[in-house]
């Protein structure tokens, strides 16, 4: 309702849209924070490295050290091969029940669950019980990478600094991703790949404001692990050799059957996690005790093949290199899918990005050196194909191609595999997607009702302006016109008296907007001027702003129509926008959608297509 007519004329200073700009000075302060998270992201990931080297050496060795070491070259008897993984299974378990039940999982998912639903905000507690499960889950055999949990360390670091500081929910998002991209970095070595990660995965955008903090993120959390470890690759490698063409016709190949496994394994691990949670509720056995369960694999499986235990960057390694080949390769590849299967679906704490690396490696190299035997001029390489496998595996898996591809680079810095890569992962992108629409980081967060969609376009209302949607047969009414008058007007039926909203003019500028609901109030007296109804400034668009714009001014004002002015005279109006021209502008693109639903479908017969 409108308020009563007031005997002075309320201001009349119009409210302008807001301009764009991609960066400013709180840009500037967001990208310092960013600065300051990858620092302590960069030492959380030596920490944890040193954490995981403990528990190793430890558990293993019986000595005290914080060497990065495999499990493997351990002379444990078997019986203790058998009880250590289920010993750090039961202390994860009490972490997760009395700690924080955040701390199980993969690290990924949760993260991007904070992001869409939960402000970007992660409990701080989870700062350290996370890495702490995470080093006791590996150190005690479980078959997983580091980089998840350091990039869920990195993510809480960020959203906590968001959390403590004043900024905004959209800000706090950004360092929650600076941190989770800074703790791969100074994992990996790998900034660039970092960063795609970040957009592909946990921004869910690219922007300018958003994009510079994550990337400067990822430089100084790739500088502090320099000061560590140096400047090596984490997989070092031989020189490969340069594709044919036929060969690359053969990695194209290679990583379409590379997808359709990533996406099979998706699915075996989710059932897997189906059926503890069955078998929890028809034995009635507390999700803590499920890790110890699950952990009796690890421990059998590692006394058949000891290299399955730990994260094994050594194993990935040696399948690229041909240091490991044939009957042991597929021994190794089957074995460390079984044991990182059940162990993380019994919901302890640990990555998907080594084991994955693991099994795209290992199935990369076999069915490369297959090809290869059957086919000798093709001129496939198995170490360029373990490379490939290896990329092709987590681009499946996980939907980042990009990030894949340049991960893949950064962390053997081997540049003949850069066009085998972008051919393999590619086609691993699309047979995994046509497999299956959700990837291991985002069904966990399908089943509980989120629909992630990794697929970014730009906003259709930010393409149109507003001159191209707005209505140009305006309704004005002169500020000095009586109430009375006006109400006889909006009776007649005359054309334009059926409008909602009409701008008032004097001296034919714009001195505010009434709407229908004013005009008739029954508080106005019908001898008062409209001029005197106007309770706030105007609120008004450009002709060349965007409906994105104009909507962003709709919410902010929380008003239904602006009337559209030029910039050279912010005064005259030329046009009306409202909420149904916002909607009727969709309309050419929902119709080219509705068209290519109509074209013949290219497979007819194949069901099995999305």
């Amino acid at each position: 309702m409108s308020e009563p007519a007031r005997e002075s004329a309320p201001a009349t200073e119009l409210k302008l849209p807001p301009e764009y700009t991609p960066l400013d000075r709180r840009a500037i302060y967001i990208a310092g924070l960013a600065i300051l998270i990858a620092i302590g992201a960069g030492l959380a990931a030596q920490v944890l490295t040193a954490l995981i080297g403990f528990v190793t050496n430890l558990a293993f060795y019986g000595r005290i050290s914080t060497a990065f070491v495999s499990p493997a070259g351990g002379h444990r008897a078997p019986l203790a091969i058998l009880c250590i993984p289920v010993i750090g299974a039961l202390l994860i378990g009490v972490m997760a029940r009395y700690g924080s039940a955040s701390i199980r999982g993969h690290g990924i998912p949760e993260v991007m669950e904070r992001v869409l639903v939960g402000e970007s905000r992660i409990p701080a507690r989870v700062l350290i019980l996370k890495p702490v499960a995470t080093a006791i889950a590996i150190g005690t055999g479980g078959p997983f990478g580091a980089e998840g949990p350091i990039i869920a360390t990195g993510g809480a670091l960020g959203s906590l600094t968001g959390q403590v500081v004043r900024i905004t929910t959209d800000e706090r998002k950004v360092l929650l991703a600076s941190g989770a991209a800074a703790g791969m970095a100074a994992t990996f070595g790998t900034p660039v790949s970092a960063v795609l990660l970040a957009v592909e995965l946990l921004l869910f955008e690219y922007r300018a404001r958003s994009l510079v903090p994550v990337a400067l993120a990822s430089a100084v959390a790739a500088m502090v692990r320099i000061a560590f470890v140096g400047t090596a690759p984490v997989f070092e490698v031989p020189a490969l050799v340069h594709p044919t063409r036929a060969a690359l016709a053969g990695y194209i190949v290679l990583g379409a059957v590379i997808g359709v496994l990533a996406a099979l394994i998706t699915r075996l691990t989710y059932r897997t996690e189906d059926l503890f949670e069955h078998l929890g509720e028809r034995l009635n056995i507390h999700w803590m005790w499920w890790p110890a369960i699950g952990s009796v694999a690890v421990g059998v499986i590692g006394l058949v093949e000891p290299r399955t235990l730990g994260v094994g960057y050594e194993n990935i390694t040696g399948a690229i290199a041909g240091s490991i080949a044939g009957w042991a390769l597929l021994v190794l590849v089957i074995l460390k899918l079984a044991s990182w299967v059940i162990y993380l679906s019994s919901g302890t704490s640990g990555g998907t990005m080594a084991p994955l690396f693991t099994l795209g490696a290992g199935s990369g190299a076999l069915l490369g050196a297959g090809a290869a035997a059957l086919v000798p001029g093709m001129g496939m390489s198995a170490s360029v194909a373990g490379l490939v496998g290896m990329a092709a595996m987590f681009a499946g898996a996980s939907h980042a191609l990009l990030a894949s591809v340049v991960l893949a680079f950064e962390t053997t810095r081997q540049p003949v595999g850069l066009l085998p890569l972008l051919a393999g992962c590619t086609a691993a992108y699309l047979a995994s997607l046509l497999v299956d629409r959700n990837s291991i980081m985002t069904e966990k967060l399908a089943r509980r009702g989120m629909q992630v969609r990794t697929e970014y376009s730009a906003d259709h209302l930010s393409l149109v302006t507003v001159r191209d949607a707005m209505s140009t047969t305006v309704s004005t009414l002169d500020a000095g016109m009586l109430v009375g008058e006006v109400r006889s007007w909006l009776d007649s039926g005359k054309p334009g008296s059926s409008h909602q909203g009409f701008p008032l003019l004097r001296d034919g500028n714009l001195v505010g907007l009434l709407t229908r609901r004013d005009l008739l109030d029954e508080r106005a007296d019908p001898a008062t001027p409209i001029g005197r109804l106007i309770h706030r400034a105007p609120v008004v668009v450009y002709a060349d702003s965007t409906l994105r714009d104009a909507a962003d001014q709709m919410v902010l004002e929380l008003v239904g129509r602006l009337p559209v002015v030029e910039r050279a005279a912010p005064r005259r109006v030329v046009g009306l926008i409202s909420r149904s021209d916002l909607l009727a502008a969709h309309r050419p693109r929902l119709e080219a959608a509705r068209q290519a639903k109509r074209v013949r479908e290219p497979f007819p017969g194949w069901p099995w297509m999305p």
